[in-house]
This record gives structure tokens, sequence and C-alpha cells, in this order.
């Protein structure tokens, strides 16, 4: 079925009963030509991409639980690719522009909102290093603009301009960038790669890896066996764990990055806003609640929940920006199991195990890189080859020395 005014009035007049389901709820084959491990919104659109772009349509997903319970579940919903780095820019422009197409790609209403971000800078020192990643940014041909305390102040008035330790003098708006609806995604991806013939297989937990002498031959599941041509994994927080069962060791550690939404509130904040003297951002869902997060805990945890320090932290850095949220009340609050690479950078890669490719290491961005992660890993899936935007995000860059050091956020939280 293809959505549109026309189906919703049919189906309006018809007692709502002509609605088919969303995708299938596929029982796994004896063997793919390729098989995704994780249902999320990487592992969805590599499945899209596997099918639309280059024709491989003998695909299957494989989640543990259901599709986008995992970190596609549990972000801030921002989208943008205000980086720095050669590395970085064009990877994360590609990904934005193939948001700006993607509700029509998918007919998937996935409430991409390009209301803008502004990063708030509160020295000369900072205001210089974001004149830096503007000119950068220009440079790669994505738009940027260099703000200062009036132009900031038109468009946040009940901003606190005049804090005696953190005044903000001015930001760098890229207005291009924006939200969008995190399970939306997930479920457009999946319905569009249903459509082209991939199976999505849930509540099927990978609990090894077939082998015939080195190579992975297929994948060990809690409902059987299944062989495939090529294994690709794409589990967020779980990489190591999962990779360790193939006997490797990956370059990163799992922590939890808590978020936090507000009881709903009148339309208040237009964008998503980024504290610079602190690590706090902030934006306004359609349904009013005020959605913010900051650091990651401070320790390595496989669990999706988070500590009271951290909460006190964001909270503490959300009323040094706006005072005004001091008196609002905190609706929920989650945590999801970031996969934090030692430099900060993604990797898109095969593995040293033949037939095992790895797409791990997003950090904090693995949201805003949805579209452009699964066009690039379903190109290294179906060529062989790394794509051109996502060539430095290589596995063995952290033994050769050629690393994608943004801003210094790895692992490390003493480094953010």
């Amino acid at each position: 079925m293809r959505y549109s005014f026309l189906s919703i009035l049919a189906n309006g007049l018809s007692g709502q009963k002509g609605w088919t389901p969303t995708w299938r709820d596929a029982a796994p084959k004896p063997g793919y030509d390729v098989i995704i491990v994780g249902g999320g919104g990487h592992g969805l659109a590599t499945a899209y991409y596997l099918a639309k772009v280059h024709g491989i349509r003998n695909v299957a997903v494989i989640e543990k639980s259901v599709i986008g319970s995992g970190n596609a579940g549990r972000n801030t919903t921002i989208i943008r690719s205000n980086y720095l780095l050669p590395g970085n820019e064009p990877f994360y422009e590609w990904s934005m522009k193939l948001w700006e197409g993607l509700e029509q790609e998918l007919n998937y209403n996935a409430m991409v909102s390009q209301r803008g971000i502004l990063n708030l800078f509160h020295s000369d020192a900072q205001r210089d290093a974001y004149a830096r990643r503007g000119n950068a940014m220009r440079l790669a041909g994505v738009d940027s603009k260099l703000m200062d305390k009036a132009g900031v102040r038109a468009m946040y008035p009940f901003l606190n301009f005049d804090n005696a330790r953190f005044p903000i003098q001015g930001g760098l708006l890229q207005a291009r960038a924006g939200t969008a609806r995190h399970d939306a995604v997930v479920w457009g991806y999946a319905r569009g790669a249903d459509r082209l013939g991939v199976d999505i297989v849930q509540n099927c937990e990978v609990t090894g890896f077939l082998r015939e002498g080195d190579a992975i031959v297929g994948v060990e599941t809690s409902r059987g066996d299944i062989r495939a041509g090529k294994v690709a994994v794409a589990v967020a927080g779980s990489s190591s764990r999962v990779a360790a069962m193939a006997g490797l060791r990956l370059p990163m550690e799992s922590h939890v990055l808590q978020a936090f939404v507000s009881e709903g509130l009148k339309p208040m904040v237009d964008g998503v806003i980024t504290f610079g003297a602190g690590h706090f951002y902030i934006s306004q869902s359609d349904k009013g609640g005020l959605v913010f997060g900051g650091d990651i805990d401070g320790y390595n945890s496989y669990a999706q929940r988070g500590n009271l320090p951290v909460i006190e932290d964001v909270c503490e850095g959300g009323m040094a920006l706006m005072p005004r949220i001091g008196r609002l009340r905190l609706l929920r609050h989650w945590g999801g199991i970031m996969d934090m690479s030692m430099d900060g950078s993604p990797i898109i890669d095969r593995t040293p195990v033949p037939g095992l490719y790895l797409n791990a290491g997003w950090c904090y961005g693995g949201f805003k890189a949805t579209p452009a992660s699964g066009w690039c890993f379903a190109h290294l899936l179906a060529t062989g080859a790394p794509h051109d935007t996502a060539g430095a995000f290589r596995l063995d860059r952290f033994r050769t020395g050629h690393l994608i050091d943004e801003k210094g956020v790895g692992a490390q939280p003493n480094l953010h």
C-alpha cells in the first residue's frame, strides 16, 4: 500500500479496515546472500539500500528483540552536518542530503524538521574555534553562519546571556539541521526494505558465528543456524560483545548516554541549542516536551539506565543556560549504550575475519548518520570497496595512526 491523502480518505470512509501491516514479521530462511545483525536504524537502512541501490534482495535483518528497541529509540533525534574534519564533513553532509529527501524516498512520514541548530560560544577562543569550523563547513559546501550576541538574542531572548561564569557571546548556526522522529525512521526503513523483499526477523538473538576455516559463513541464533555469503554487524553499543564471538577485540568501549524529556509546554525552543560551556543540548518535541541530554556516564556499562550524578550535571547545565526551566518536572529519562571509539569517530569497514563486516563506533553521532551509514555500508557489502565519503572510517586507522580526532570526544570522559 502506498500512503497518500487518497489512501487516508478511502480508509476513513471504510472504517479503517483497508490498512495492511507495515512490514512482515518474517521467519528465518536457511540461508541468505547477506545477513545484517542489528535491527536498528543503521541495520535497516543498510538492508534498504542493498535492495534499492544494488539489487541485492536476498537479505535478512536479525534483531534479538523488536526493531528499534536499542539506541534507535533512545536518542535525542538531532540531525546535523556541522563537522570540521575532511574525514567526517563529507559523510555527514551526504547524510543530511539523504535526510532532506527521506520521506519522499520511503513514502513515510519521518517527521524531519529542519529547524536549525545553534552552537553557543562563551569566550574569544571558542568563537575562533567556531569560526574555523564554520569556514571549513563552507569550504565543503555546507551552510553555516557565525552569529554575534545580538543575533542570538533575537532568536532566543530567554537564554541567560549575562551568566557571571558563562556569558553568551554568540553562536554558530546551521539552518538546515534539525530533528527527526526516531521511531518513524526505523519504521520507514523497515517498511521500505520489506517491500523490496528483505526479511526482518525479530526476537532472534545471535549467539555465535558459523565458520568454515577462518571465514564466517553464517550465524548461530536462538532460532537456529542461518548461513550467509556475508555477515554485517551493526549493533551499536553491543559491538564489542558480538565481535568477541568472532574472536575480535575492537578499539572501543561501551558507555551509557542518558536523555531526558520534560512535561509538555507551549512552543518555546524553535530549534536545537547546544551550551558551549558544558555538554548540554536541548530541543522541543512536537508534543511540547523539552528533549535534552549531556555527557556519557563515566564508567563502562551495558545497562540501558544511568545514574543520578549525571542527571544532576545535565540539569545544572540546563539551568546555567535557561534558568526558566527550573520549575519544570521531568517526565521520563532513559539510557542508550554508546559504542565509544577511541577517537570519537565511526568504523565502516571489513574486518580481518573473512566474511565479516563492521558498522560501529558511532559515539554520540549515530542517529544523524543513519541514512549515510546505511548507504555506505550497503556499498561496502555490495562492491567490497568503501564508499568515497566513508573512506576514512577504516578499522585499522588505530594501528596506522590515521585517527579522525574531531574533538577528542572518544571513550574518555575527562577528554570531553
